[in-house]
């Protein structure tokens, strides 16, 4: 029997702030990464992602740069940002500087978009669930409970 596919997630800026920024091996969001890091998760990101989340830091946190840059190399599938004629069909969908992070989600065949700012990706897509990064784990450990109870 082959085993589920993977979990394919959407990381936004904001998750992926703070699990590079975090004080703590147990917040949701590094918890998030680290899922992808581990292969228990399929975590994709855009390069619009990327590029603002190196800005914050640069602004804010500079030391947090290298594990920044280590973190997206170990637990990320990095993936180009949509065109903007690709945004045409799914306007109104989410705010207008996040529509092209939905439409990555989408493209990419995300059941997940893992971020702080839920109300900005309203009023979404029925094929993405927005979740904050504690409610994504939520969902997460239900499935590998699932999947212990299956093999037992």
């Amino acid at each position: 029997m082959a085993p589920p596919p993977k979990p394919r997630v959407f990381v936004d800026a904001d998750v992926l702030f703070a699990g590079a920024a975090s004080p703590s091996e147990h917040g949701a969001s590094l918890v998030i990464l680290r899922l992808g890091e581990i292969t228990l998760i399929d975590a994709v990101t855009s390069q619009q992602v990327i590029d603002e989340v190196e800005r914050n830091l640069e602004d804010k946190l500079p030391r947090a740069l290298p594990a920044f840059r280590l973190l997206v190399s170990r637990s990320l599938r990095v993936i180009a940002d949509p065109q903007p004629a690709d945004l045409d069909a799914y306007a109104g969908l989410a705010d207008p500087k996040d529509l092209p992070i939905l439409v990555a989600a989408i493209r990419e065949g995300c059941a997940w978009l893992a971020t702080f700012n839920a109300r900005h990706f309203q009023p979404g897509h029925a094929s993405v669930a927005v979740l904050s990064p504690g409610e994504l784990v939520l969902r997460i450990r239900g499935r590998l409970a699932r999947l212990a109870a299956d093999a037992e």
